[in-house]
């Protein structure tokens, strides 16, 4: 190989590490290799920018749009409480399955999820039924159906663009739909048959009524009329008592580092861990206040306490607030809103709340204003898990929204526009009639999505023009020999294996040159290998960090990372 090719090859494996460490956020990733790539040489300024301007990247951020049309008009919602009446489980498991693979076919999977899983959740509740028995379920559904077209998953139209790149004719929009059908059907058919003696059967209570998804970790302040006031952790058997656990002692923003002997003083802070509702059992009996350092009390004239609620956030994949802590995020200013209390899956957090960094899965217990529920709904950084006053359906944007959802899919599919043409039309026409606000377009892209494939697609271009992909390509067709069935098994198994570890899109723009050029290696047409990239680079079933949307059901269903392999 020449010294280009090496070159490339050492700047992906670079990559490669870097999004399975994840020691950098993707798009910073992303952003870094474009550089590299323009300062070394390997690709001109305008292939470096072609990432910007290429279909593939404005699709998806269209369709993030038009996704977020369809989820505001309440239509998502109505159908979810329209489910949630069918009182059968294993029914209910079953169309829930049917329309989340259906709706993820042309909505942003992850944004149905968002809308369903506090439905699901509260239908099992009133069901009395477990939600792990669902929520797997209808999170490897969601992905199944995203592979089913050629808009259901970013990945699909990031492999798509390579193709064209490459010089291959590409997909149209249901091209590989029959192959996707027979994918989910097998699918389906395992999770009901199979899936429903491995699913594990852990049951999960209501949130809107006592807020029990978990252990929580909160502050609670020792006031002056408290009757913990002179006797130590140990004496107060808060464990026995109310099974609240003490975590650490706070005094004067120091640490104490024996707690349980310590006689407690007015002003003490006590880190506890235990269930809300035995959190808030032990704050009335023992007179304590739930008090973090870093919320901000309302002003009296701001918000009735009467007019307050407690709502559970869960941080979403892909938020902006991943990453940062609760002192430098500043919820009051946005919603009226005092975080409470924190839940961290498979985690005990010992840290004072405004120091723990958040993460993608934390569930934050919240006191919010009933007027700023909707806006905080609105919010693509947060999935509401609460479900008191679910959004309602409007019937006149539930039905321009349909409308142009479907005008958009009909004339791509029908050839009268490119996909990228008629997605904007979709969108412009989302704004006109007022379905959806321009503030509420910009917030429902994920502009870390877009530039993720802006970065990496001059990375593709860099592998084929520098003969990167061809030796590669070489490499393999020496170890398989001339067996494409052989040779396209191995390429969806390393796709499926790197998109378990990394970004999806990352996987897919990676691997989609190596399958083009392995394909034309063997004399064969490099469709099988590009679909093989798409579907595995698409679903991610093993593990719970391996796609969005298995990440959201993971701490809502109470599952072990153990469940989803």
């Amino acid at each position: 190989m020449i010294t280009e090719a090496w070159v490339v090859i050492a700047i992906l494996v670079v990559a490669v590490l870097l999004f399975a460490t994840e020691k950098l956020p993707m798009d910073v990733v992303a952003l870094s290799v474009l550089a590299l790539l323009v300062v070394i040489g390997l690709v001109n300024v305008q292939e470096a920018l072609s990432g910007f301007s290429s279909p593939a990247t404005i699709t998806v951020a269209a369709m993030f749009v038009l996704s977020a049309g369809i989820q505001r008009s309440g239509l998502l919602a109505a159908l979810g409480r329209l489910l949630a009446r069918v009182r059968i489980p294993w029914l209910f498991t079953l169309l829930v399955m049917l329309v989340i693979g259906f709706v993820s076919a042309f909505v942003n999977n992850t944004a149905a999820v968002a809308v369903f899983l506090p439905l699901v959740l509260a239908a099992a509740a009133a069901n009395k039924a477990p939600a792990s028995r669902v929520l797997i379920p209808m999170s490897y559904a969601a992905q199944m159906g995203g592979a089913c077209t050629l808009i259901g998953t970013s990945t699909n139209l990031l492999v798509n663009s390579v193709a064209h790149d490459m010089g291959q004719p590409g997909f149209t929009l249901f091209e590989f739909a029959q192959l996707g059908m027979v994918m989910a059907g097998f699918g389906f058919v395992y999770v009901m048959a199979v899936g429903r003696y491995l699913l594990p059967d852990r049951h999960a209570v209501d949130p809107s009524e006592d807020y029990s998804l978990g252990k929580y970790v909160t502050e609670l302040v020792v006031t002056e009329d408290s009757r913990l006031v002179g006797k130590s952790v140990a004496e107060a058997k808060l464990a026995d008592q109310y099974g609240v656990y003490v975590l650490e002692l706070l005094r004067r923003g120091q640490k104490i580092w024996s707690p349980r002997a310590q006689l407690l003083e007015p002003g003490d802070v006590l880190l506890v861990r235990g269930e809300w509702a035995q959190l808030s059992e032990l704050k009335d009996r023992a007179r304590l206040q739930v008090e973090p350092e870093f919320a901000r009390e309302a002003a009296p004239e701001e918000t009735a306490e009467s007019d307050q609620i407690l709502v559970e956030a869960m941080i979403a994949p892909g938020s902006r607030l991943a990453g940062h802590t609760l002192a430098s995020l500043d919820f009051h200013w946005q919603y009226g809103a005092t975080v409470l209390a924190i839940h961290r899956r498979g985690h005990v957090v010992r840290r004072q709340l405004k120091r723990v960094p958040l993460d993608v899965g934390d569930i934050l217990m919240m006191r919010v204003p009933e007027s700023a529920l909707p806006q905080l709904r609105r919010n693509p950084a947060l999935v509401v898990l609460s479900e008191k006053e679910a959004p309602q359906l409007s019937s006149r944007r539930a039905v321009l929204s349909l409308a142009i959802l479907a005008a958009v899919v009909g004339t791509a599919a029908l050839g009268w526009l490119p996909i990228v043409a008629s997605a904007i039309a979709g969108c412009a026409a989302l704004l006109l009639t007022r379905c959806l606000d321009p503030e509420d377009a910009y917030e429902a892209i994920d502009w870390r999505v877009i530039l993720l494939l802006a970065g990496l697609l001059p990375l593709g271009i860099a592998l084929s023009k520098s003969g990167a992909a061809a030796a590669l390509a070489q490499a393999a067709l020496e170890l398989f020999g001339n067996q494409p069935v052989l040779a396209l098994a191995v390429l969806y198994l390393v796709t499926a294996l790197l998109t378990e570890a990394m970004s999806n899109n990352a996987a897919a723009v990676l691997l989609a040159p190596i399958a083009i050029s392995t394909a034309l290696g063997l004399g064969v047409d490099p469709k099988p290998f590009l679909i093989a990239v798409m579907f595995a680079a698409s679903t991610s079933f093993a593990t719970p960090v391996g796609y969005q949307t298995n990440t959201m059901v993971y701490s809502a269903g109470g599952y072990r990372f153990g469940d989803f392999v």
